[in-house]
């Protein structure tokens, strides 16, 4: 079979549309949140922030 022209360019039909691009506030909500996931994961595994954090004997 060969292609037809509409087959062969992306962007040729309705089906094709790409979504629209997230809102910059959820995007820097997001980048905070990732952020604020890493430092409470580096605290917590490199034993600052835990369960001897409460100031045991």
């Amino acid at each position: 079979m060969t292609g037809t022209p509409s087959e062969s360019t992306p962007s040729a039909g309705p089906d094709r549309a790409t979504p629209p691009a997230a809102p910059r506030w959820v995007k820097v909500s997001g980048a905070v949140a990732l952020a604020a996931v890493v430092v409470f994961l580096v605290l917590h595994l490199s034993g600052v922030m835990g369960s001897g954090m409460h100031g045991g004997h």
